[in-house]
């Protein structure tokens, strides 16, 4: 009975590949192509089968990605302070914003409340985060185009920026900043060093990359009108962050639901019209002279106070404390082993990331580790619609569109 099920199914999907092909394939002129999985156009390790007629997509098939890394089901088996370098690797373009979302989930579970000073350093952690995340998408659409300057001028900037991390993580790139209650340490004095220099100095570079595209007769050639989505579709899809707004649609996490004091601050949302290329690649530049502006603000207005609260179940004690106190040594022990329950409950919390909405819903037993953790990753509900978008498009408007959508390989298969 087993193997008359399996023919059954084998014919089945048979007779659906010929349906296909006879459906497809008019006439023997339409050719079948891989686009990726290579570096560069496909930014990473995402491959489309695509239906060509000439130059122009009949029809694509996205596969989801080649990683596989589980994330979601090897944070059920890590503590709450351990899930922290997971989500580094998630939109690793803005890893710290990925952190301190994680840490904030946790603290609105446990009811913890931090101070203004956290808040402050949060943002201007994040929003540093979102630029050199803006920086990347829009210079890289400017190669994918042909113009290869600006990508080489804005590269330095995000290198300054991860100076920033340095100065307090120690780490550049997948960053696990942050601990839940808090920062491990306070800004250093080279960290103030640094970031004032860098509120001098960015203005002008960003302005100088953006007389490069902004109003380039190419580029726009080559963008406008090309994978535009309309709101309705984003929408339906569960678009969000700058590829939502590009579409007409005014939603930014940080007004809707405010967290982290974003309150205080006014700023604006950048709102496009078409939905194609040009579009998003212009809010995103508006949104990285927004986020430079929350960053001065919240620089020049940081409030006196700690860096952490108390919360000694979860906040490591520092190495001196450990070294010459009984009681933080415990503390330290149970944490680093993972002796600290935690209620029983669930809990949906989000954070406007570098490419949209990311959202952590997890699920707790009372015990030790996540019973469910769900990451809700941007990037992957991008790429759903990346077949549909591209649809009787160019081939080399494809690329261009894969890279305006900014889709983050480590965001598709968590």
């Amino acid at each position: 009975m087993s193997n008359e099920n399996n023919q059954k199914e084998l014919q089945h999907l048979s007779s659906l590949v010929d349906k296909y092909i006879v459906k497809e394939q008019v006439d023997g002129e339409l050719q079948h192509i891989n686009l990726g999985p290579t570096h560069p156009s496909t930014h990473g390790i995402f491959q489309n089968k695509i239906l060509m007629d000439g130059e122009r997509v009949v029809s694509s098939q996205s596969t989801v990605g080649y990683i596989h890394r589980a994330f979601e089901k090897i944070a059920e088996r890590r503590t709450y302070s351990q899930i922290t370098t997971l989500t580094d690797r998630l939109n690793y373009c803005s890893a710290p914003i990925n952190n301190i979302g994680w840490h904030m989930t946790m603290e609105k579970f446990l009811g913890i409340k931090v101070t203004k000073k956290i808040d402050y350093m949060r943002i201007i952690i994040m929003e540093l985060a979102r630029i050199a995340d803006h920086l990347v998408c829009d210079s890289v659409m400017g190669v994918d185009t042909g113009a290869l300057t600006g990508f080489t001028y804005v590269f330095q900037d995000r290198e300054k920026i991860y100076d920033l991390y340095e100065q307090v993580c120690g780490a550049r790139m997948t960053t696990n900043i942050g601990r839940i209650g808090g920062f491990e340490r306070d800004f250093s004095p080279k960290f103030h060093e640094l970031i004032k220099k860098f509120i001098k100095e960015f203005p002008a570079r960003i302005e100088e990359f953006a007389n490069l595209l902004e109003r380039n007769r190419i580029f726009m050639d080559r963008t406008i009108g090309v994978g535009a989505i309309s709101a309705e579709r984003a929408l339906n899809y569960g678009f969000t962050g700058p590829n939502l707004r590009a579409a007409g649609v005014d939603y930014d996490a940080r007004v809707m639901n405010p967290y982290s004091s974003y309150e205080d601050f006014d700023f604006v949302v950048p709102i496009g019209t078409a939905g194609d290329a040009y579009d998003r690649f212009m809010v995103r530049l508006q949104e990285i002279r927004e986020s430079y502006n929350l960053v001065k603000n919240a620089y020049e207005n940081l409030p006196e106070g700690e860096y952490h609260v108390e919360v000694p179940d979860f906040y490591l004690p520092s190495k001196p404390e450990v070294y010459t106190s009984m009681e933080a040594l415990i503390y330290h022990f149970k944490i680093v082993m993972g002796e600290v329950d935690i209620p029983t409950g669930e809990i949906y919390n989000s954070v406007e990331g570098g490419n949209g909405e990311l959202g952590f819903y997890m699920v707790s037993d009372g015990g030790r580790s996540p019973y469910r953790l769900h990451f809700r990753r941007p990037c992957f509900i991008y790429y759903q619609a990346y077949s549909e978008i591209i649809k009787d498009q160019m081939l080399s408007d494809a690329i261009i569109t894969l890279g305006s959508l900014n889709v983050i390989a480590g965001e598709l298969d968590a």
